[in-house]
């Protein structure tokens, strides 16, 4: 996280071992997804005249890039939310799988606008091989990055589609999947 967390209580005084279980369930969440910028946990009661415990309200603030996302478990049907470690453990599950769906949508929103890339075979390995671009580029891609484990049947000069693996590998740009499109020309792009 680039912030870091903070913790606050209400009508009550946290404890050591309260701060801890947050402190645990916070980092799990930054372990899981490591682009959290930010997160705000506030713990308050809730006295309630007509019930015997203190019932546990938990909020959770995460910053993400573009977004703000925000879970509030409130224990008004939930009587087990009398115990605050089993209180932090649902609103840090209701976290994670708000995060995994703001995860799912990033990646649907890159794919629906990534559009493949085109290139050539320039030369290939046992192992591996290189995709000549349009612009003069090489792309690396693995044998295992070949779709339908067609990649003994490439040749040198053969057309493809890719898609780029984020960052760099080690022998430079990367391809994480390479689809050989044959001796077609895709529509709307020039051969090389």
């Amino acid at each position: 996280m680039q912030i870091p967390l903070q913790i606050s209580y209400r009508g009550f005084a946290g404890t050591e071992a309260i701060e801890a279980d947050i402190r645990a369930r916070a980092d799990e969440l930054d372990r899981f997804y490591g682009r959290i910028m930010g997160c705000r946990v506030v713990v308050e009661t809730l006295h309630r005249h007509h019930h015997k415990g203190t019932l546990y309200h938990i909020r959770i603030d995460l910053t993400v890039p573009g977004a703000e996302l925000v879970v509030k478990r409130d224990p008004a049907e939930h009587h087990a939310h009398e115990d605050i470690h089993l209180a932090i453990h649902d609103a840090f599950d209701a976290a994670r799988r708000m995060l995994e769906d703001h995860a799912r949508r990033v990646r649907d929103d890159t794919k629906t606008h990534a559009v493949p890339m085109h290139g050539t075979v320039l030369r290939l390995l046992p192992d591996y091989g290189f995709i000549g671009t349009p612009d003069g580029g090489e792309v690396y891609f693995h044998r295992n990055s070949v779709v339908g484990a067609d990649y003994d049947k490439l040749e040198a000069g053969a057309e493809v589609r890719f898609h780029m693996h984020e960052g760099e590998g080690e022998k430079g740009p990367q391809a994480s999947t390479v689809t050989p499109i044959g001796k077609h020309h895709l529509p709307g792009v020039e051969r090389m």
